[in-house]
């Protein structure tokens, strides 16, 4: 994997998240060969999920199909979150975008402690999730998919992908920063409610060619509402 693209997103009140939107895998280039294709049709599918279960109108499905849409929501909002450290554990080398308003020495301090506390936290959780995957077990004496089994198997290996992202971009990778002033707007955006800022927002995801950026933020940013 070639150089990874790192945004260190301004959140409101001196927050920041890590945010990558890599070209999903096999998209735009006709498949080529067995497994090249399987994997289209599986984020293709995953996709199709997602787009369901977030819009899917509440009191139409039984419990079973709310619990698996939950899951499903649930799951895509951990991977929107956890995509920079995933990204960052295949890349060669990586480049850290960041607002004017923060000096490089800045910039670079953020960006190490939040690659600390991600490695502190996915490690720790990645323990819980095992255990609690082992647990999980008994629930295949219950008719049906075993959900808590598929949800609790999902953390343990982002958790565990999430690590040794953060690992590596804080050992081994070399990164290069480069500013944008976009995220200076995007950072006094944050103390808007999300109805006032949705335009603004979306302008500025376009013009950085992000198009989840958006709702990404939204979820991550205070207020949120």
């Amino acid at each position: 994997m070639d150089t990874a693209v790192i945004y260190l997103l301004p959140l409101g009140k001196g927050r920041f998240e890590l945010y990558a939107e890599p070209r999903d895998e096999g998209a735009g280039a006709e498949p080529a060969g067995f497994w090249r294709a399987r994997t289209q049709r599986l984020f293709s599918r995953w996709r199709d999920t997602v787009h369901h279960a977030r819009n899917q109108p509440t009191g139409e499905t039984t419990f079973l199909g709310r619990a698996r849409d939950w899951t499903v929501r649930r799951t895509a909002d951990a991977i929107a979150e956890q995509r920079a450290l995933w990204t960052l554990r295949r890349s060669t080398g990586a480049v850290l975008v960041h607002s004017p308003d923060l000096s490089a020495a800045d910039a670079s301090a953020v960006r190490d402690r939040l690659l600390v506390r991600a490695r502190t936290h996915h490690v720790s959780w990645l323990v819980v999730d095992a255990v609690l995957f082992v647990a999980s077990g008994v629930f295949m004496l219950v008719p049906g998919p075993n959900l808590i089994a598929y949800y609790f198997a999902f953390r343990v290996v982002g958790h565990l992908l999430s690590w040794r992202g953060a690992r590596r971009a804080l050992q081994s990778l070399t990164w290069r920063l480069d500013e944008e002033p976009a995220l200076a707007e995007l950072g006094r955006l944050a103390a808007l409610p999300r109805e006032a800022r949705a335009p603004r927002l979306d302008a500025i995801a376009a013009a950085l060619k992000l198009p989840r950026l958006a709702a990404f933020f939204d979820r991550a940013a205070a207020p949120a509402r």
